[in-house]
């Protein structure tokens, strides 16, 4: 029986636990092993609920956004996409409005400070010495009309002791001659005005007219003549009449020369030409102390000045000529003399808008010249 029992204990195995071949563990690695196991159990259970969970905020989630969707459905109304023109990709910023844009605006509420009313206009018959003329102000002649003498300049005769002032006639209608061309009015002539006083002035009528008939002539009313200015010549005792003759479309851009007896005309036009081969705009011309008489005219597309001196007769050009104010873009010169100095008054290129006159002096007319600065004030 013994027996027995010796050979059941003899093949029953051990409780203890072995780490390794040959080798026992200590009970402290048991108890240790017993609680991983009970931390992997407790661990195993706990992720059917993290599961569960995540689940059921996915379910909530969705019908929250799905309630959303349906209240945006119900209540929000998008309006259909605005059909954009194509031309509003080329339309470029509004610019702010400046003084020459008023100018142009028939709308403009300052419109009429560049074209006021007549009841503003100035009878020098019968103001008082009290009322004097400022610019925007309608200046009327003796007969009570408004004088007509656009882009002029004016004449001291000795003979006469009469001043004499020559312009641009414009009582006509004002229209484009295409759809990109300038506002223009159609060649009327040269109307002329003579004062004692160079306050009031009498009307003596056009003294060079426009030609009606003959569309090749420099002088049709459908072309250009602007900046009409007469100087006296002592040795032929003629009176000579410088222009701006141009087309219609200011490509042609020469001088015209006209010649008369008297002041008052009538002139009677000669021909036009390219000074010094170049083109010529606004133009004027002056007489020296000397005798010797000069044209200054607009030239290189407006870019520049150019002075050169006449002939002994006035109705020609010498082969002399002297760029100034080059890359100025100046025009519309006024020449006179004081005190031995050369002044001239030019204004900026901006059609028919007003802008910022400036003076510049020499001491020889045909240079330098520097530039003073505006000579306006107020």
């Amino acid at each position: 029986m013994r027996e027995k029992l010796g050979m059941r204990n003899k093949y029953r195995k051990p409780t203890t636990l072995r780490c390794s071949a040959g080798s026992r563990c200590s009970l402290p690695v048991a108890v240790w092993s017993v609680v991983g196991c009970l931390l992997l159990l407790q661990l195993y259970s706990l992720f059917p609920e993290k599961e569960s969970f995540s689940l059921d905020t996915q379910v909530h989630t969705k019908k929250h956004f799905r309630e959303l969707e349906e209240v945006d459905e119900e209540n929000i109304t998008m309006p259909p996409p605005r059909k954009r023109s194509p031309r509003a990709i080329k339309r470029k910023p509004k610019k702010a409005t400046t003084i020459i844009d008023e100018f142009l605006d028939e709308t403009s509420q300052l419109r009429r400070v560049f074209f006021p009313d007549m009841k503003s206009a100035i009878n020098p018959i019968n103001g008082s010495d009290s009322f004097y003329y400022y610019p925007g102000r309608i200046w009327l002649d003796t007969d009570g009309n408004p004088i007509q003498a656009h882009g002029g300049g004016i004449l001291y005769d000795e003979g006469s002791k009469t001043y004499y002032w020559y312009g641009e006639y414009k009582d006509g209608p004002t229209y484009h001659a295409h759809k990109k061309g300038a506002a223009r009015v159609d060649i009327i002539g040269v109307g002329c005005y003579s004062s004692k006083d160079l306050w009031t002035w009498k009307n003596e009528g056009i003294v060079l007219a426009a030609e009606e008939t003959d569309e090749t002539h420099d002088l049709h009313k459908s072309n250009v003549l602007e900046r009409p200015k007469v100087i006296y010549n002592d040795k032929t005792a003629k009176y000579v009449m410088w222009m701006h003759v141009d087309n219609v479309n200011y490509t042609k851009a020469h001088v015209g020369v006209a010649i008369s007896d008297y002041p008052n005309g009538p002139f009677e036009y000669l021909h036009s030409k390219s000074p010094h081969g170049f083109d010529s705009r606004d133009m004027t011309v002056f007489k020296d102390d000397d005798g010797i008489a000069y044209i200054v005219y607009s030239s290189v597309d407006n870019s520049e000045l150019h002075i050169g001196p006449l002939t002994d007769d006035y109705l020609g050009l010498l082969n002399v000529v002297r760029p100034i104010l080059i890359g100025q873009h100046r025009e519309a010169p006024a020449l006179f003399k004081h005190q031995g100095t050369y002044y001239m008054i030019t204004s900026g290129c901006s059609g028919w808008a007003p802008n910022e006159a400036m003076a510049h002096a020499s001491e020889f007319i045909m240079g330098p010249w520097d530039t003073l600065g505006n000579p306006c004030i107020g």
